[in-house]
């Protein structure tokens, strides 16, 4: 009866595979990797090129005279899109090996899922068969076989390998049903997943994984209500787990997503931390994201200081880049500054953006205090100020009488090259001669020349009607002759 259905199995999978062609794949190529050795490169190109009936004459002619178990792996996972060649290849290899034909554990079973991927599921049970001789089968080879009916949408035929297994000496426990369920989750297959599991519930106990699985199964499908259902069974099941934290990631990350969702994540997460449990880094990343993008920052403030620190949620330097924009863009400015001094806490490093975003903020909120401080510090860390927010900084630190800072941000932009310099160049020279600070005007005005920056004759002009007024109608015609020069 076993040997009945195990036949059939192979029989209902190659009719369907006719049937139904699996989804196009573009698998590896030896074409795809520069860098392989010669002697790898010109066994994929054979296995590629040549005719399947003097393929192995092909390799004999070769010149390869030895091979070791790397080899024949290295030319296996780049001739997927070749599978009879590499099924010819792997015999003919066997010869070459330092112990004739034992291949290595993981030769074979990439012959068994480059065979599935290829709806040769005939021959990749003939294969199974040959690992089972000699002692070789692993849960990973099924996992493979299960992945490979998955990929053709035959969850059944998956199905009735997982019952195979204990035929072929492989036992029936959590981690091979953990196996079957991510390979039907992984091609949006989870109402299968779901249903296999109720099926085998009272042969195998499902564990956290089994959970976890199946909980992204649920997001990847956007599958909400599903979720729900799986969530609540987990519980049941296996109560409330601090350790469980992949599916409360995948969980929340489904609920978040969804309308009204970061105020139902928020509620939910208050439920997880009274029973002591958290999710990770993937959650918090992903509401973070939520919230940036609802413009939320009292939200966001509550998750911050919910998860931080907890469960490895340290934030890196783009999520606390997405959480001071926000504070920023709500004119929260002490809380954005509180996040600049804490990354360092948690290993991470501000960056030109960080600063940018600052600084940009600081000044159109006249904090030019801060806003000074920001700008030496980006400087001494050699972060980069941008175009805008230096023609702004310019203009408002000598608007407000700030001469010093506004000519420091403008040897900024020279050092930096940040084009166009032209508007911001025109407007210091203007501004410092409002300030009354005429030696400094000529001085850069005449350094801006030097460079080739241009500078408007309105501008001279109005240096000229000043200069005129102290006497001073010699610098203007030495400015005039430089800058006609130009």
């Amino acid at each position: 009866m076993a040997s009945h259905r195990k036949r059939s199995i192979e029989k209902t999978a190659t009719a369907a595979a006719v049937s139904e062609p699996a989804k196009r794949r573009r698998f590896p190529s030896y074409l795809d990797a520069p860098k392989l050795p010669p002697k790898t490169r010109l066994l994929c190109e054979i296995l590629a090129t040549a005719p399947i009936s003097s393929i192995e004459r092909a390799f004999d002619d070769s010149g390869v005279r030895a091979l070791s178990p790397d080899d024949v792996e290295a030319v296996l996972k780049l001739s997927y899109s070749h599978p009879d060649a590499a099924v010819a290849f792997f015999r003919w290899a066997g010869h070459l090996l330092p112990r004739p034909h034992q291949h290595s554990p993981y030769s074979w079973n990439l012959v068994v899922d480059l065979l599935g991927k290829s709806l040769r599921f005939e021959a990749m049970w003939d294969t199974v068969r040959s690992m089972h001789n000699q002692r070789l089968l692993s849960l990973a080879t099924f996992a493979s076989i299960f992945s490979s009916y998955a990929a053709t949408d035959l969850p059944l035929d998956a199905l009735a390998a997982f019952h195979a297994m204990p035929r072929y000496d492989l036992p029936h426990d959590p981690p091979a049903l953990n196996s079957l369920l991510s390979a039907l989750c992984r091609e949006r297959l989870s109402t299968q997943a779901r249903d296999f599991l109720s099926r085998l519930r009272s042969q195998i106990r499902p564990d956290a994984d089994s959970y976890a699985i199946l909980l992204e199964g649920c997001e990847y499908e956007n599958n909400l209500s599903s979720a729900r259902e799986v969530f609540g069974e987990m519980i049941t099941v296996l109560g409330w787990e601090p350790s469980n934290i992949p599916a409360y990631d995948s969980f929340l990350s489904n609920l978040i997503r969804a309308p009204g969702g970061p105020d139902e994540a928020l509620n939910f997460l208050k439920i997880l931390r009274e029973n002591r449990c958290f999710p990770g880094i993937k959650f918090f990343r992903t509401a973070l994201d939520e919230f940036v993008k609802q413009r939320d920052a009292r939200g966001a403030l509550s998750l911050w200081d919910t998860l931080i620190g907890r469960n490895g949620c340290h934030p890196d330097t783009p999520m606390f880049n997405s959480m001071i924009s926000l504070q920023c863009y709500h004119n929260k400015m002490d809380i954005a500054l509180q996040l600049l001094d804490e990354m360092v806490i948690f290993g991470a490093f501000p960056d030109s953006q960080t600063y940018n975003v600052l600084l940009q903020f600081l000044l159109k909120s006249r904090k030019l205090r801060e806003a000074s401080v920001i700008f030496n510090e980006m400087v001494k860390n050699e972060c980069c100020p941008s175009t805008e927010n230096c023609h702004c900084g310019i203009r408002i630190f000598l608007d407000n009488g700030d001469w010093e800072m506004g000519v420091k941000v403008w040897k900024c932009m020279v050092t930096n090259e940040l084009v166009p310099l032209e508007e911001s160049a025109n407007m210091l020279i203007a501004k410092l001669r409002e300030l009354d600070k005429l030696p400094e005007a000529c001085k850069y005005a005449e350094d801006m020349i030097d460079k080739g920056i241009k500078l408007n004759s309105s501008t001279l002009s109005k240096l000229k009607s000043s200069l005129l007024k102290v006497k001073k109608g010699g610098v203007y015609d030495h400015l005039l002759r430089k800058w006609k020069a130009r």
